[in-house]
């Protein structure tokens, strides 16, 4: 860690507003109770991130609305620099609906018109803030539309320029893209400035083009990203470099609403990665983080914090090896 940064990390990306059914087990269109929390993938991963311990800043825009005020104060309580989100008059905050019917029944509803997040971009506060950091995480969301696309590209070159790790967490919504080609085609176009990158399997078919594992493997590190991170569900995790690979199976825990569970892993994976573990301890602690959020409701507050996370992971240790 580099003492003089005034961050560990920087994170840019979406900001949203979720209300999740309290009545489990019904479909979305009877539900007549939710409750509300702080949702979006990146800030949920930074929400996981500071809870983690580490100093986290966030790049972001919502709508100028009481919907906002809630948001930025749970940002705020829970310690993130909030300094470059903006609040837009006349663009929307992003607004998604889940039912929650346990295992594995979770669909949502997202509001996505005229998105305030859609609208980021770099001045010299956001350029000066990248500087500060030594970690710079961003989504495929923030690749969808403009002007964020250009900011989120000239944001990731200015990281890779000053030194900083770069992630993209491929977080593909169908609701934010014209077509799954086009969502493919823009993240593709970025991997020579990311050195990390998080996805499932639909999602690196988009990016790479192809179903098959050891082509996307290979299409992903020989565009000069160093580090490919493939979430398995079920079947766990692997990590691919160009001299390593590895994989982890999951934790071990009984799902509750498994919306969540990749914003988890990836605040628990970066934790890891930026502490200067092993790889495969990386994926541990990413799989131990996943698991607890998709043992809850919600995703930003079910973000387990380090005494929790080490917790599970000392209780598990040899288990989640088997």
């Amino acid at each position: 860690m580099n003492a003089a940064k005034s961050f560990d990390v920087c994170v840019l990306g979406r900001i949203g507003y979720d209300l999740y059914a309290v009545e489990q087990n019904r479909a979305l269109s009877e539900v007549e109770h939710f409750s509300r929390h702080l949702g979006g993938s990146s800030a949920n991963i930074a929400v996981g991130l500071v809870r983690l311990g580490l100093r986290v800043a966030m790049i972001s825009c919502v709508g100028k609305d009481l919907l906002a005020d809630y948001l930025l104060s749970f940002l705020n309580r829970e310690g993130i620099d909030t300094m470059c989100v903006r609040l837009l008059q006349g663009h929307n905050t992003s607004l998604c609906l889940s039912e929650v019917s346990p295992p594995d029944r979770f669909p949502q509803v997202f509001y996505r018109s005229n998105p305030a997040d859609s609208q980021v971009v770099l001045g010299a506060t956001e350029r000066d803030l990248i500087h500060q950091a030594s970690m710079f995480v961003t989504n495929g969301t923030s690749l969808a539309s403009s002007p964020a696309r250009e900011s989120t590209i000239e944001a990731l070159k200015i990281a890779r320029a000053a030194g900083l790790r770069t992630i993209i967490d491929v977080d593909y919504r169908s609701s934010s893209w014209t077509s799954p080609q086009e969502a493919g085609r823009v993240a593709r176009g970025v991997l020579r400035w990311v050195d990390v990158i998080l996805g499932n399997d639909e999602e690196l078919s988009l990016l790479t083009d192809t179903n098959d594992t050891k082509g996307q493997v290979a299409a992903v590190l020989d565009a000069g990203t160093k580090l490919l991170i493939r979430k398995l569900g079920s079947k766990g995790v692997e990590a691919h470099t160009l001299n390593e690979s590895c994989s982890a199976p999951p934790h071990p825990m009984r799902v509750t609403c498994a919306i969540g569970g990749g914003d988890g892993f990836a605040a628990g994976f970066l934790y890891a990665l930026y502490r200067g573990q092993p790889l495969r301890e990386c994926l541990k602690y990413g799989n131990a983080a996943a698991a607890v959020v998709v043992s809850r409701v919600s995703c930003a507050d079910s973000m387990p914090r380090l005494e929790e996370l080490e917790q599970l992971l000392h209780a598990t240790a040899g288990v989640a090896d088997v």
